[in-house]
């Protein structure tokens, strides 16, 4: 009877422009959320965001230059970024010295 146990959805891939997130699942499903959603997503450029890792057999979706860490369960309950507006606003000054540093 496992077979009919719920499986939490997994991802079979990835993509993402400069206004979503879409992930094909493995059930069948195609999942798109606003990318404004994930603030860390939302400013980080093209070439981060397509830097992305899958993990847990697509359980999870990581962007190692962002440090952002997203999970499939969690987008498909809709949940957004816990991210707060100070933490939010530490990292973009971070990225904002380091891009003047280069």
């Amino acid at each position: 009877m496992d077979s009919l146990a719920p499986q939490e959805p997994r991802a079979s891939s990835v993509s993402i422009t400069d206004e979503a997130l879409s992930i094909d699942l493995m059930d069948g499903r195609t999942l798109s959320v606003p990318l404004i959603w994930f603030p860390r997503l939302w400013y980080g450029t093209a070439e981060e965001r397509q830097e992305f890792e899958l993990y847990g057999d697509g359980e999870y979706i990581h962007w190692p230059a962002l440090d952002e860490d997203l999970t499939i369960p969690g987008l498909v309950a809709g949940h957004r970024s816990y991210e707060s507006p100070e933490s939010l606003k530490k990292w973009l000054k971070q990225r904002s010295s380091q891009a003047i540093g280069s």
